[in-house]
């Protein structure tokens, strides 16, 4: 199958779910293709992304962001293309039908990329607010291929609630929806989409690339926490820094170790600050995948504090966790959206409540008291993320999907 993958920027070490479902399909002797608005600039790409010969399969659509220059490009595209895709560059420029995406040039750009590289058989938007060009870039290329489209959380949650309807269209356009949990599933359900067209879709890891190692601390030894996440709202960094200074005031040996970076590093370095515990805790900016893995290895515990935002912007299932629990760490988490899922309270983790950095703080001293407690949730944690989350199985399950919509063709 020829398929067509939109993302926003490409490639991202924040988004490995959409370079392992590439990669996996490609292994799998797929035509994939990516399109993006732009690349990620001043940030360390996946060491995959440079081995494969992905960089000739991404195309960006080279939409100039200084309005003059967008219309200087769209006339030279428009004269170019017409003479022989006439259909396609006025359908692209209707207004009419398409409003905004067609008035500010965005379906020209979108649908000249894809137009190059012939027709496809699957359009795969990765997320619910691309999925809305999907539909009409069928429309304007005249194609029989397949609408699929990834929900991962904000498109549910905060874009409908500041957009409501807005997938009206999607929903009678697309072919197939793939929450990445049973959670993001019953909140398409209640926006409208038909329950026939969603099939829960987890993302996926490489398990094979992360070995069980069982942690062992020597006695008097801190305990090497770490956190994976971008450093904004709804990942609840500050909720775990504060758990974390309780847990510091009272003489517990704690080393706190944040990855990533965000809109919010400043303010947590200051609350860092301002606690006094800038020996114990550390924000380290961001990382390759290959340096976060390091990270794992070295950590006996990581929490993941995810919580709804003050927009009501919600996570899925963070991939971090998965990979923690594939490589035998403890896992302290939420009860939050799709991460009971994968965490199972007790058993592979904890789970407390958002925005509770006391349960926060008793469960990681939980942890602390028990390390043979540690190593049983290290072990489930790694059974249970081989049996439902590994990528190579997800993949393949994908490609199932994406066959049985095709031949309904």
């Amino acid at each position: 199958m020829k398929i067509a993958f939109l993302v926003d920027q490409f490639p991202s070490v924040a988004e490995t779910f959409v370079l392992n479902q590439i990669m996996g399909l490609l292994d799998l002797g797929h035509d994939v293709h990516v399109f993006a608005n732009g690349s990620v600039k001043n940030v360390k790409i996946h060491d995959q992304y440079r081995k494969s010969n992905l960089l000739t399969k991404t195309h960006y659509y080279g939409i100039p962001e200084n309005k003059v220059r967008r219309v200087l490009k769209a006339i030279a595209l428009i004269i170019k293309y017409s003479p022989k895709n006439y259909g396609v560059v006025a359908r692209s420029l209707n207004v009419y039908r398409y409003g905004k995406q067609s008035l500010s040039l965005t379906l020209l750009f979108m649908s000249i990329s894809l137009l190059e590289r012939g027709q496809f058989d699957v359009i795969h938007a990765q997320f619910g607010t691309l999925g809305l060009f999907a539909v009409p870039l069928k429309q304007i290329l005249s194609s029989d291929c397949r609408i699929v489209t990834s929900i991962r959380g904000y498109d549910v949650t905060v874009f409908l609630k500041k957009h409501p309807g807005a997938y009206d269209c999607l929903f009678r356009g697309g072919d197939l929806f793939l929450p990445v949990c049973e959670f993001l599933k019953e909140r398409l359900i209640h926006e409208g989409c038909e329950k026939k067209k969603i099939e829960v879709h987890y993302s996926g890891i490489d398990c094979s690339k992360f070995e069980y190692r069982q942690r062992q601390r020597v006695p008097g030894e801190p305990i090497q926490v770490l956190t994976i996440a971008r450093l904004i709202e709804k990942k609840g960094v500050a909720i775990a820094i504060e758990a974390v200074s309780r847990l510091l005031s009272t003489r517990e040996k704690i080393e706190y170790t944040v990855v990533g970076d965000g809109i919010l590093r400043q303010s947590l370095q200051q609350l860092i600050q301002d606690r006094g515990i800038e020996g114990q805790v550390r924000l380290v900016g961001s990382k390759t995948h290959e340096e976060v893995k390091m990270f794992l290895e070295k950590s006996h515990v990581l929490i993941a504090p995810s919580l709804t935002s003050e927009s009501g912007d919600q996570e899925g299932i963070p991939n971090v966790i998965k990979e923690a629990m594939a490589s035998g760490l403890p896992v302290i988490s939420t009860v939050h959206s799709g991460i009971p899922e994968l965490v199972s309270d007790g058993v592979s983790g904890l789970l407390v409540p958002e925005r509770d950095a006391a349960s926060l703080a008793d469960a990681l001293l939980y942890l602390i008291r028990h390390p043979e407690i540690c190593k049983e949730m290290g072990q489930a944690g790694t059974r249970q993320v081989g049996q439902k989350f590994d990528t190579n199985s997800l993949n393949k399950k994908l490609e199932e999907l994406y066959m049985g919509i095709v031949r309904e063709t």
